[in-house]
Order: structure tokens, then sequence, then C-alpha cells
């Protein structure tokens, strides 16, 4: 349970979220719902209200500029959100 929670995810829609006290964290992709709470309970210190997870699809990736492509692995996201006033530091 402890190499549950790889990081926290700094984006865009992220920030976005934050304010309605939800968090992206990359995790593992075997991990389920109820594992992945206790995880940020333990490691944040927080009561987390709910999970949502989706696996996000790798493969070929186009590098900028080249024609070379990359292959990008297979990941898994997670947006928890935890009770109001408390806060997942990210730094």
């Amino acid at each position: 349970m402890e190499n549950v929670i790889k990081r926290v995810i700094l984006s865009e829609k992220g920030s976005k979220l934050g304010a309605l006290n939800q968090y992206f964290l990359e995790v593992d992709t075997k991990a389920s719902k109820p594992v992945i709470r206790q995880a940020v309970e333990k490691k944040f210190g927080v009561h987390v209200l709910a999970v949502r997870t989706a696996n996000m699809k790798g493969g070929l990736r186009t590098v900028r500029g080249t024609r070379m492509q990359k292959v990008e692995s297979t990941w898994k996201r997670a947006i928890v959100e935890v009770k109001a006033g408390e806060r997942i530091e990210t730094l």
C-alpha cells in the first residue's frame, strides 16, 4: 500500500478542480478505489469523500518538430475529493 500513489499531477485542469477540493493523482495501475482512499488518507492526513479513476492509454506519440516517435506507457489517474477545508500539499 506504500507505493500506491506515484505523484500529484499539477495541471491547468487540476488547479481548477483544486477549488472544488479535488486533486489529480497518478496511481498504480492495479490499485482499486478503496486502496487509493486508504493510501491518500494515510499519506496526506485528510478525509476522502470520493475517488474516481481512469486508465490513461499510452501509445505512440510524435515528438514535436521531428519525425521521431516515442512510446508512452499506460497509466492510471485518480481524482480524489477531500473534505471541505482540507488540502493535499503538492509541494
